[in-house]
């Protein structure tokens, strides 16, 4: 069973107990959120479309940590002018644990 749902405005296709890093919400460690932003369901053999979600169909999952990504490194150059920038840049995610589907 999987589900597609909509966290912080980016599609996420879940299963129960897996791990996955979104957008960083405003939620502390521990707290457990409910999604209702569900756009696709496959149980099994049933495959239920929401247009475009599915009415009374909730995600949960348990906020684990907020940790930062991979490093970004952004650089500038224009030739001949003697030009070069370098930048650095880290998305902060928070990572979640699906903990049910219904």
């Amino acid at each position: 069973m999987y589900a597609i749902v909509d966290i912080a405005g980016k599609q996420y296709k879940v299963t129960k107990d897996q791990y996955v890093y979104a957008p960083k919400l405003d939620a502390e460690e521990g707290t457990t959120l409910e999604f209702k932003n569900v756009l696709l369901i496959d149980n099994d053999s049933s495959i239920a479309i929401g247009t475009p979600t599915i009415a009374g169909a909730t995600i949960s999952g348990r906020v684990l940590e907020h940790v930062k990504g991979d490093k970004l490194v952004v650089f500038k150059k224009k030739r001949r002018k003697g030009y070069a920038k370098r930048n650095g840049h880290r998305q902060q995610f928070t990572k979640l644990m699906i903990e049910s589907i219904s």
